[in-house]
């Protein structure tokens, strides 16, 4: 049966859940302008939350909390006794879109379509090392690495003494440094610096609760990109530029995370991209998938393919003009198309880990083309307020001096953060500051 012929045998969608398991402000504003989009359509929504607060200007529609313990089970049957007509998982990290993807079978078992990837893609990508086996055989490059298994150095079973020589022999065989990231944490959260073969001895010694992949230390930028469809139709967003990569771990969110022009980067990304696309046809991922990547010396470098939208869906979105969600709700709807996304313009987010002054959502809202300046909340702690700006391309020292001025007038933001805005939109005036 074609594709085609399938949405004409569907039901009309008059109801949508969102399957949501962090703060839904991290979604700003793009999922508010899909859910009143929906609204304006006659299509009624309902967000389904095991986290944070959500009110009317967060998701303009129905909103149900839901225990952070919920069962796939429970989570399926609030579904469906609201009647929905079809549910999309917009929930992060990967432990959430596993559960999501349980909540997808038996959703579907009841005939409620479901867009998020398939329960058994969705476990493969949520294991560091199963992922590392596909991207091998797609031909994509990989960190080298090796396993280490939590039962095998703890004992636990099966008795293998050369388990932890194994181990050291492998692990001079890649060189170092090294880090150690557990199997299935996809928050940078957990991860072990083993600059030599000393710090691997007092792993070993001291070994991590979990299972990990211990792979080679590759120095560069970090970056990551999200694709977006279901099979015959995905679309690669353009690659976002999120930190740098070393010897030791860094916050998530320490620097600038931005999206502009870097023409060498992007040529040598397309090839890149063609091969996760046949990926994720083979996977048949449906919904979206996040990649974290290293650039360094001209090579892509895969980290991990998350099976869900990822950490930075907004800058993506606002770099591009493109809405994930909408496009989350086209296929929930039977109405997605294939096309291509292409930057639109600049996108640049930062941290402000003491909040924001009174008055700089505004001034900035004056002075910028804001998109979003929201609280950032990880497993329930606050570490400041996010802020996201764009700029078309040309506009790089106007936007520079608007916020040289607000800085000048308020002290935000901060002079780290504009410092690094400064360098990056208008790199030879940023070493001219910095040199005077």
């Amino acid at each position: 049966m074609s594709g085609t012929e399938q949405r004409a045998e569907r039901k009309p969608v008059q109801k949508i859940a969102f399957l949501r398991s962090v703060d839904i402000q991290r979604a700003d504003p793009y999922i508010q302008r899909t859910v009143r989009e929906l609204a304006g359509q006659g299509i009624e929504t309902r967000l389904f939350h095991t986290h944070g607060e959500a009110g009317e200007e967060d998701f303009p529609g129905g909103r149900q909390p839901v225990d952070p313990a919920v069962t796939p089970g429970e989570l399926a049957a609030l579904v469906t006794r609201w009647g929905a007509d079809a549910a999309i998982s917009i929930s992060l990290p990967c432990e959430n879109a596993l559960r999501d993807a349980t909540v997808k079978e038996l959703l579907e078992a009841e005939g409620v379509p479901t867009v998020m990837t398939p329960l058994a893609a969705t476990a493969l990508l949520s294991d560091k090392w199963e992922t590392k086996q596909l991207l091998i055989r797609s031909g994509l490059d990989v960190p080298r690495g090796i396993r280490a298994d939590s039962d095998l150095l703890a004992g636990r079973g099966l008795p293998v003494p050369a388990y932890g020589d194994a181990l050291r022999a492998g692990a001079a065989r890649i060189g170092y440094p090294l880090l150690s990231k557990p199997l299935w944490d996809s928050t940078s959260m957990g991860i072990r610096a083993l600059p030599d073969a000393a710090a691997l001895d007092a792993y070993l010694l001291d070994p991590p609760p979990v299972s990990a992949v211990i792979e080679e230390c590759i120095s560069g930028d970090l970056c990551s990109v999200d694709i977006v469809g279901e099979p015959g139709a995905y679309r690669v967003l353009p690659v976002c530029w999120t930190g740098t990569a070393g010897p030791e771990p860094v916050f998530t969110f320490a620097g600038l995370r931005w999206c502009g022009p870097r023409p060498e980067a992007d040529a040598a990304f397309r090839p890149v991209a063609a091969r996760l696309v046949t990926l994720c046809e083979a996977l048949g991922v449906r919904g979206s998938v996040n990649v974290d990547m290293i650039y360094s010396g001209g090579r892509y470098a895969v980290l991990e393919i998350n099976p869900r939208i990822g950490g930075a869906t907004t800058l993506s979105c606002a770099a591009s003009g493109s809405n994930t969600f909408t496009a989350l709700a086209d296929m929930a709807l039977g109405r997605y198309a294939p096309g291509e996304v292409h930057r639109t313009g600049w996108a640049v987010e930062f941290l402000s880990p003491e909040g924001l002054p009174p008055g700089a959502r505004e001034e900035l809202a004056d002075r910028l083309d804001l998109v979003t300046a929201h609280e950032l909340v990880i497993d329930g702690a606050g570490h400041g307020e996010i802020v996201v700006f764009t700029l078309a391309d040309g506009e790089e020292q106007r936007t520079v001096k608007a916020l040289e001025d607000l800085h000048a007038g308020t002290g935000f933001p901060r002079q780290e953060v504009l410092d690094k805005i400064r360098a990056l939109l208008t790199p030879a005036a940023g070493a001219a500051t910095r040199d005077a």
